[in-house]
């Protein structure tokens, strides 16, 4: 007996102590961290868990984002963090938020080595779930450390190629870099599809080289550019204005000329009307040659005379404005494709017989 209740105190104090070795073995990998880090991580993974179980996801989704954030990735283990990114995915699919699920759980798939058989299966079903509701972007850039934005929000880090989920609907993706031109490209995400973008962030021009090279230019471009100056002695302004001025007169002379051409013919209706009349009441046909002629055969002579001058007015009108037309649109052109440095001027001309062009200078 005196035996006995050491003994029993022997098996006491050992119980305990398997006790104790198996409760800390069955702490899962939030008991990892050490200090104040691991109590606040501890405390959000319960509360998020208590939340799941009892199905109210968005207090879940605080509780697992709240983990997330305070498992400072300088003293978390690589385990633990992939699967608070994994249980974060499956609250934001449960809260229809497909487009953070998709992120979180691809992210988490991406180490999956690191996770256990069983979490691999649940975060695999649940971004399957994600994937018809949102749209997938393969993208890639060069150069590489390009800043890459989406609808204005920066992606970081930079890196040569991308893969990025998406709501559906048009979004635009941009690129720029210090010293190249901005790239940007719009394009439509469709829930369930993946797009492709490869985008070019092209290096821009080099203005202070050009400015340099105009600043020490050869004394003879200098020379020649001040003998351009001298000639071109009309502002382009000027130059500009005479331009909308011939073509406003141009338009207006051959309406005129129409309107002219359109008037004779009428005029030529009522003669034809007033000839066809007195031929009808005189059986003379002759008897306006005659000196005793009929006061309505001087009538005739005058539409005659009138529809006479009217088409020829007409015509000349139309003439006119076609050469002011033509003018005008070949001193555009000139004045557009002409050289100053080359000492060349082209000069329209116009005269009562003849209209043309004056070409002026060396060449």
């Amino acid at each position: 007996m005196r035996l006995a209740a050491p003994s029993l105190l022997l098996c006491l104090m050992l119980g305990a102590a398997t006790g104790y070795t198996s409760s800390a073995s069955a702490e899962d990998i939030y008991s990892k961290l050490d200090g104040s880090d691991a109590a606040t991580v501890n405390d959000h993974v319960r509360r998020a868990r208590r939340a799941r179980d009892a199905g109210r996801w968005a207090e879940a989704h605080a509780a697992y984002r709240a983990a997330f954030e305070a498992a400072d990735p300088a003293s978390s283990t690589e385990t633990l963090r992939t699967e608070l990114a994994g249980e974060l995915g499956l609250c934001d699919l449960e809260l229809r938020k497909y487009r953070d699920a998709a992120e979180h759980l691809a992210w988490s798939l991406e180490q999956r080595d690191a996770l256990p058989l069983e979490l691999q299966l649940r975060f695999e079903a649940g971004k399957h779930k994600a994937a018809p509701h949102v749209g997938t972007l393969y993208l890639s850039i060069d150069p590489p450390d390009a800043e890459v934005l989406i609808d204005g929000k920066p992606i970081s880090p930079p890196a040569r190629t991308y893969r990025l989920f998406l709501d559906p609907g048009q979004h635009m993706v941009r690129a720029r870099l210090a010293g190249h031109e901005e790239a940007f490209q719009l394009f439509d995400a469709q829930a369930g599809k993946a797009t492709t973008i490869s985008m070019q962030v092209p290096r821009a021009a080099p203005q202070a080289a050009i400015s340099k090279d105009t600043a020490t230019g050869a004394p003879e471009a200098k020379r020649s550019a001040r003998g351009a100056q001298a000639w071109s002695v009309a502002p382009s302004s000027a130059a500009s204005q005479l331009r909308v001025a011939g073509a406003i007169m141009a338009g207006a002379t051959m309406v005129a000329g129409g309107g002219f051409l359109l008037w004779s013919a009428y005029t030529e209706d009522d003669l034809h009307d007033q000839a066809t009349a007195l031929r009808g009441a005189d059986k003379n046909a002759d008897r306006c040659v005659r000196p005793n002629a009929p006061r309505a055969c001087s009538e005739l002579r005058e539409l005659q005379e009138q529809r006479d001058l009217l088409r020829q007015v007409g015509w000349v009108s139309l003439a006119t404005g076609g050469a002011l037309g033509a003018l005008t649109l070949v001193s555009l052109i000139a004045g557009r494709t002409s050289s100053h440095s080359d000492g060349l001027r082209v000069v329209p001309t116009a005269g009562a017989r003849s209209a043309g062009l004056m070409m002026v200078g060396a060449w």
